[in-house]
């Protein structure tokens, strides 16, 4: 008469056929997570090189434009001129003065803002800002200096009432049009042309950023 195995015993004899089976072990059919490598040919991303330090008086013309550059006030005074007698309100009282400069719009076009042509009076959704002494910074929209929307001349003046503006102070934007000279832009050392498009859209900050 033939005796059955006990429990313990076939318990055991599973275990041990499994084992021989090249299964997988406990932590692998836990799932443990894999560690995925880098795709071939992906190269490490790097950052943005870093905009040259501005010298004393600089200005730097960036964003979305084709050709930032950089202007100074003996560069500006090399350019056309033109006038302005302005009133303004500002916290030292009540301000009237003439300033020479250059007409903001023509040091701007000269860096060629990329404004999309497909769309209608795509330079309508442009806009600039002015970035001064003690990170100041102020925007205009680009129809304020564009001379086909607009009669204002805003300029980056090169001197006050006849007397230079020092070198190293840099020039300074005049808004003839303002009642109060919060635009003003005194020791002004970055222009940015950048367009509203992914802040209106919902896709992102206002593009332009770089170059």
């Amino acid at each position: 008469m033939h005796r059955r195995a006990s429990l313990p015993a076939v318990t055991a004899i599973a275990v041990l056929v499994l084992a021989g089976c090249g299964g997988s072990t406990p932590k692998e059919a836990a799932g443990s997570p894999v560690k995925s490598s880098p795709a071939a040919g992906a190269a490490p991303s790097a950052a943005a090189p870093a905009a040259p330090a501005l010298k004393p008086g600089e200005v730097r013309i960036a964003g979305r434009v084709d050709k930032p550059y950089t202007v100074t006030l003996t560069s500006l005074r090399g350019l056309p001129q033109q006038s302005v007698e302005v009133e303004y309100t500002s916290a030292k009282g009540q301000q009237k003065h003439t300033y020479q400069g250059v007409l903001l719009h023509d040091v701007l076009k000269d860096a060629q803002p990329r404004f999309d042509t497909s769309k209608k009076n795509g330079q309508l959704r442009g806009v600039v800002a002015a970035t001064g002494g003690g990170d100041y910074r102020a925007v205009f929209a680009w129809a304020e200096l564009d001379p086909g929307f607009a009669k204002s001349q805003i300029l980056l003046a090169v001197s006050e009432d006849g007397k230079r503006f020092d070198d190293a102070a840099g020039p300074r934007l005049v808004v003839p049009q303002d009642t109060k000279g919060g635009r003003y832009v005194s020791e002004l050392n970055q222009l940015w042309v950048g367009t509203v498009d992914t802040t209106v859209d919902g896709t992102g900050g206002a593009s332009g950023a770089g170059s």
